[in-house]
């Protein structure tokens, strides 16, 4: 148990912080989710709203660090190449 008023303070931050970045991991993972279900059962159009909208989830993450920007970039690739593979299917 912390003991100065700092580190009181330091966990009461870090619960904080903590509290914020699930928040920010869980909008950036229903995007991808809402992108997946547009991609899968919705138009080409829908799918491409949903894949900017992911996009910008995910980009957002990266800059507030909760995620590493390279793995950011992996994502982003990956559902830009599932929806290049649909819009060749169609």
């Amino acid at each position: 148990m912390a003991h100065s008023r700092s580190a009181k303070k330091r966990i009461r931050q870090n619960a904080k912080h903590r509290a914020r970045n699930r928040w920010r991991l869980r909008t950036m993972r229903s995007a991808i989710k809402e992108f997946h279900q547009a991609l899968a059962h919705g138009t080409v159009e829908e799918a491409q709203k949903a894949l900017h909208a992911a996009q910008k989830a995910i980009d957002r993450t990266a800059q507030k660090g909760v995620i590493h920007r390279n793995q950011a970039a992996r994502r982003m690739s990956r559902l830009s190449a599932k929806l290049a593979a649909k819009q060749a299917a169609s």
